[in-house]
């Protein structure tokens, strides 16, 4: 999963930081406001891509006295960064230049260039684009796009493939506005499409937040992983009752998992320690993301108390 993660960013970002050279090019020769929020996206998302790879590099730190389940959570930080600076930079300077082009416009020139360049965008992005789509068609399998986005735990795929349909978004919006202007001969469309980019971007911005705020504050494996763990600690042999299975995901591919057991009342110590290591085995093997694994007996009264149920 990193590793399509981490050629997803790169690509983007090496894709991203061509496109943006040339839309200011382009953007300074025609004066479109549109284009130069184009090559601003373009800016933001490179430098987005650049926080990504941080993230992933810092995550793979080991652990130490102060994190002693590591660092994994620095993938989720970094990705609301991104998604923060998005609609700070992206979003904000786009439709200040809207803006700005509404109360003082003036006419395209050049547009032809314009629209070169944002068809080599678009060419440029599709291919980003699809790249990031197919990587995270690995990774969500049966699942439905948004169900996947919901349930997934590395934010990185769904953060570049936002980023990337966002682009496309902007660069079609950046042409009609572009097209508009120059048949209509009124810079005001392109001012327009410049402030409509930021609007999508803010869109962007806020889903991606919604999304990553959820896997920062820490979420639970999903129901497969859990549902596997109880039921191959429930096989034990040992095990009466699985009272309660609390999983919490430390990074993309690091699942916290903590139970408690009610054991059989005639079990020894002895059995019960081998049966621990067992179950430890045993979960690792079938679900490898899962790093930690937490046991914790009890008695029938003690699941009684903690729970509120009558002592009868």
């Amino acid at each position: 999963m990193a590793s399509g993660a981490k050629k997803v960013i790169y690509a983007a970002m090496i894709g991203n930081g061509l496109i943006a050279l040339t839309k200011f090019v382009a953007a300074a020769i025609t004066g479109s406001a549109a284009m130069m929020a184009e090559g601003v996206h373009s800016v933001v998302d490179t430098g987005n891509q650049v926080l990504l790879l941080l993230g992933l590099k810092r995550s793979k730190r080991p652990p130490d006295a102060n994190h002693p389940f590591g660092y994994g959570k620095e993938v989720y930080f970094w990705s609301f960064v991104v998604a923060i600076l998005l609609f700070a930079l992206g979003s904000g300077i786009s439709i200040y230049e809207g803006v700005h082009s509404l109360l003082h416009p003036e006419p395209l020139t050049h547009v032809y260039i314009n629209y070169i360049v944002l068809v080599l965008a678009m060419i440029f992005e599709a291919g980003a684009w699809y790249f990031a789509y197919k990587e995270f068609n690995k990774a969500r399998g049966s699942l439905g796009v948004f169900e996947a986005v919901r349930r997934g735990k590395d934010p990185n795929l769904f953060v570049v493939l936002f980023e990337d349909t966002a682009a496309m978004l902007g660069l079609m919006t950046a042409f009609a506005g572009v097209l508009l202007g120059q048949i209509t001969g009124n810079p005001v469309f392109d001012g327009g499409a410049s402030i409509a980019i930021g609007v999508i971007l803010a869109l962007t911005a806020v889903w991606l937040a919604f999304e990553t705020k959820s896997l920062l504050i820490g979420e639970t494996a999903t129901p497969e992983v859990v549902s596997g763990i109880r039921e191959i600690v429930g096989e034990s042999e040992s095990v009466r009752e699985v009272n309660e299975i609390s999983t919490l995901h430390m990074g993309p591919d690091f699942v916290l998992a903590t139970l408690s057991v009610l054991f059989a009342a005639e079990a020894r110590a002895g059995e019960i320690q081998d049966a621990v290591a067992e179950m430890n085995r045993g979960i690792k093997r079938r679900f490898p993301e899962v790093k930690r694994v937490f046991i914790e007996g009890e008695t029938r009264e003690i699941a009684r108390t903690e729970r509120g149920a009558p002592d009868v």
